[in-house]
């Protein structure tokens, strides 16, 4: 069943607590609850897709250090995670229902993810800036 999801990898650090930082409470909460599989056949099955959620689950197409290294893509997916599918508003059922009537692009789910990880995107890459001491 394993090979199926994929190979779970370690959350950097850093990236775990900004994205606690940004997400806040009560979000904030179930950061480290979430596991990141690379390599998913799972993640495969979605077409194009270069990563895929579930509840607590973020599913990748290719290495999870590529995906590390987009900061666009790691807050849009945690957005699916922690914001959508953590809280019950986002289910398997009314994400299709959602791309049946509006399409993938306009689908609720995926505009709220586009929006919140633009809007954060400034703020998550200068949490991941090395701090140099000079202040």
């Amino acid at each position: 069943m394993r090979a199926l999801w994929g190979r779970e990898v370690p959350v950097p650090n850093p990236i775990r607590v900004a994205l606690k930082e940004i997400v806040g409470e009560p979000a904030a909460s179930a950061v480290d609850g979430v596991r990141v599989l690379e390599h998913s056949p799972f993640a495969r099955l979605h077409v194009r897709a270069t990563a895929t959620t579930r509840r607590g689950l973020v599913f990748l197409r290719a290495g999870a250090e590529e995906f590390f290294a987009d900061p666009a893509l790691v807050l849009h997916e945690y957005c699916h995670v922690l914001l959508q599918w953590e809280p019950g508003s986002l289910t398997t059922w009314r994400y299709v229902r959602e791309c049946l009537r509006r399409g993938y692009w306009n689908n609720r789910y995926e505009v709220e993810a586009r929006t919140f990880a633009r809007r954060h995107a400034k703020q998550f890459r200068a949490l991941l800036e090395p701090k140099t001491g000079h202040e």
